[in-house]
């Protein structure tokens, strides 16, 4: 069904019609209207169990305990709020329990921001979580029973991100599948080796130095063996709905001598411009890294080889290279591609259309590593 309606309500929607279990939330801007739906959704009887807890640490933390205990499980976050969850990620991947969050991307302090970029999540890159980066809410809301898919045949946790503000509080139209086809797509949640008094198992236990690297390894392995799962899982979503997902989405790359690569919401900003420029014969291309963890290497490769490449981070990494930038660079290399690092939009700056017509430009003269949008407001240097 096609509704004209806000992101961040579409997406508990979503969460509704893959019967999450236990949901476990502390509000955080931007994703505080979802943990209110979510709350209302338990008074209304559709999730059985919704814990209101009294900190970002403490929903991860009850989490694991539901997911361990067989029940599939649903929170919210973003931001700081994301970060104090840090240790905790890693136990839930380390775990292997296959938890699904919606992360609403948010700036990170200090300064107190709380506007949009990619500094939260891809801080987390090496937490051992799937990471998935919508461009729009209708991939968000369609990546969610994905997400339960994928993570509960490969028992990994799963992040889906989608740009805090810009899509959490946009309305647009969103086909959105009912329970009927989603319950077609993802099949109840049965859990091999959940808690159980009658038949006791221990999870999380220690591992002295023989042991630890081998259960590292096994992880390792199995967010490679993922790739197949998130194609599978796209594939058959695509056969229910007509909206198949990939690693990575291309559009206008086959014959396209430039191409800009990116996460999340900017990335329909550049495909508006590749129209344009295309029009007035210039080839050019989008490249919307869709999957993140686990990196889609190859496909690049196979994508941008040969070619003039920019890659747009919103994140940084104080004192190295744009995160994004460094994988896809070292992706590309032996490959005769060109790679250019664009980084900015942070704390919400928007990345206009007209720094991406410029993006386009300075692509043509090779390789270049500058902040987007540097000027800084008027008020701000005259004070």
């Amino acid at each position: 069904m096609i509704k004209t309606v806000e992101g961040a309500k579409v997406i508990g929607e979503m969460a509704v019609n893959c019967k999450v279990e236990v949901a476990a939330c502390y509000p955080i801007t931007p994703t505080t209207h979802l943990t209110e739906d979510l709350s209302k959704s338990y008074a209304d009887g559709k999730i059985p169990e919704y814990i209101t807890v009294e900190s970002e640490f403490s929903a991860i933390s009850a989490l694991v305990g539901a997911s361990a205990a067989g029940s599939r499980t649903f929170t919210t976050t973003g931001g700081q709020g994301l970060l104090l969850m840090h240790e905790v990620l890693f136990s839930a991947a380390g775990m292997r329990l296959p938890i699904v969050m919606l992360v609403g991307n948010r700036a990170v302090s200090s300064p107190l921001n709380i506007w949009n970029d990619e500094q939260d999540t891809i801080s987390q890159r090496d937490s051992g979580w799937i990471q998935i980066y919508c461009k729009n809410n209708q991939e968000a809301v369609d990546s969610l029973p994905q997400a339960f898919y994928v993570a509960e045949k490969i028992l990994l946790p799963v992040m889906v991100c989608v740009d805090g503000h810009y899509l959490t509080h946009a309305v647009e139209q969103v086909d959105v599948s009912d329970e009927k086809t989603v319950q077609t797509f993802l099949p109840p949640y049965k859990y091999h080796l959940k808690l159980d008094p009658e038949n006791p198992v221990s999870l999380g236990v220690y591992a002295n130095p023989t042991h630890y690297q081998i259960f590292r390894e096994d992880l390792m392995k199995d967010m490679e063996t993922a790739k197949e799962l998130l194609l599978e899982a796209g594939k058959k979503w695509g056969e229910l709905t007509k909206r198949s997902y990939g690693l990575v989405n291309a559009y206008m790359v086959g014959d396209a001598e430039r191409v800009i690569v990116g996460l999340g919401s900017v990335m329909d900003n550049v495909i508006t411009i590749v129209n344009e420029l295309r029009a007035k014969g210039e080839k050019v291309g989008a490249l919307h890294l869709r999957v993140f963890r686990p990196f889609p290497r190859e496909e690049l490769r196979k994508a941008l080889a040969g070619r003039k490449v920019g890659v747009i981070d919103r994140d940084i990494s104080i004192g190295g290279q744009a995160p994004v930038y460094v994988e896809i660079a070292e992706a590309m290399e032996g490959t005769g591609a060109k790679v250019s690092s664009f980084y900015g939009g942070l704390g919400g700056r928007g990345i206009k259309r007209e720094h991406i017509r410029q993006m386009f430009g300075k692509l043509k003269n090779g390789p270049v590593k500058e902040w987007v949008a540097t000027e800084a407001p008027k008020a701000a240097m005259s004070g």
